[in-house]
């Protein structure tokens, strides 16, 4: 069984269409990519409402990259990560681009939804805002 993660804790799966593997045909719902796809390569068909973007390992970022390379392509659909992602990485997943984690049971029990949601105001606290507070002159000088 799998936990989706979202701003707002834990829930379950609503997604009940099934994935086509990469490169899928252009009439496909939702697409499972794996971590070493081609995000430019993807086929960004009006059909396409789901991407999900496997990350087997908590050390393999390549999803992150995925992410925000369908986001700059237009990509508006929802995005989802899979597999190995931390609490400590959902802010940054959400800043690439996705809308949702997916983690298995197991990793919900080690990571409970309280870690999650220490993570879910993750606007807020990146680096960048940071420093555009800070230096509001050279933000607007840009």
């Amino acid at each position: 069984m799998s936990v989706l993660v979202t701003d707002t804790g834990f829930t379950a799966d609503d997604w009940t269409h099934g994935y086509c593997e990469d490169g899928a045909a252009n009439d496909c719902r939702a697409v499972d990519l794996a971590s070493d796809a081609d995000a430019h390569a993807l086929s960004l068909a009006p059909a396409l409402e789901m991407i999900r973007v496997n990350f087997p390992s908590f050390a393999d970022g390549r999803g992150f990259t995925i992410a925000r390379v369908l986001r700059l392509r237009g990509y508006t659909g929802r995005l989802r990560a899979r597999g190995h992602v931390l609490a400590d990485q959902y802010a940054m997943a959400r800043r690439a681009g996705f809308d949702e984690v997916e983690i298995d049971d197991d990793l919900a029990a080690r990571q409970p939804e309280d870690q999650w949601l220490a993570r879910a105001d993750w606007q807020a606290h990146d680096y960048q805002s940071r420093l555009r507070g800070a230096f509001p002159q050279a933000a607007a000088a840009k």
